[in-house]
């Protein structure tokens, strides 16, 4: 449990942004409130005066502690690894930091930006058809995973469940990227070792407790 203000995220059940910072609170053994922003009801809450005023650019996730407001996944979770030391999401060692990084902005860089809700919205806003954004988001997830596939052959401790010897940043942002796949039909045959890491994070209570269907404000249809 942490001392000192509440953590307020302010969070989207579905969006996988919100579910890696979920994670890493988790991971961590942090408590906190959550604040749900629905991102499509009413044209979407994120584009209201109020949440503007917390995030500029209308996205979610918005982490409040005390006075402060942090934006942008990445640096949520980097934040939360450097305020509170219990259980460190990255490594001690510099190489493997830097590494470990490198993983996590494979998915928050060049993955994510180009299947996410607000790129959905424009390609379906200019007349492409559900099934081709569908198409859309499969072929670039489907090349981000096979690039990531290969770099966890590669890794030193194969054997192991996790990218390290426990679950950290990387599959914070590993495992909410899946769910996108998943969502849109992505088939995940060729990524044995994505579908292994995310098999073994999945039976863990923080990612439990963080999956997007054990949210409040969950709709599952």
């Amino acid at each position: 449990m942490n001392d000192g203000p509440q953590l307020t995220l302010y969070g989207y059940w579905r969006s996988s942004a919100a579910y890696r910072v979920r994670i890493a609170l988790n991971l961590k053994g942090l408590s906190y409130e959550q604040q749900p922003v629905h991102l499509v009801r009413n044209g979407g809450e994120q584009h209201s005066e109020t949440f503007r005023s917390k995030n500029p650019q209308g996205l979610v996730p918005v982490l409040h502690h005390g006075a402060h407001v942090l934006t942008q996944s990445m640096a949520i979770c980097e934040y939360l690894d450097e305020q509170f030391e219990q259980y460190p999401l990255l490594p001690a060692d510099p190489v493997a930091r830097a590494v470990v990084r490198s993983m996590a902005l494979q998915i928050a860089c060049e993955i994510h930006p180009l299947n996410n809700l607000r790129v959905r919205e424009y390609l379906r806003g200019h007349n492409h058809a559900a099934l081709d954004v569908d198409r859309w988001t499969r072929h670039w997830i489907t090349a981000g995973f096979g690039a990531i596939e290969k770099q966890l052959v590669q890794r030193a401790g194969e054997d192991t469940d996790f990218f390290g010897n426990s679950p950290g940043l990387f599959e914070c942002f590993l495992v909410p990227q899946v769910y996108n796949a998943e969502r849109c039909g992505t088939d995940l045959t060729a990524f044995p070792q994505i579908r292994h890491i995310t098999a073994s994070c999945r039976q863990l209570d923080g990612f439990i407790v963080a999956a997007p269907e054990n949210q409040p404000d969950a709709v599952i249809k």
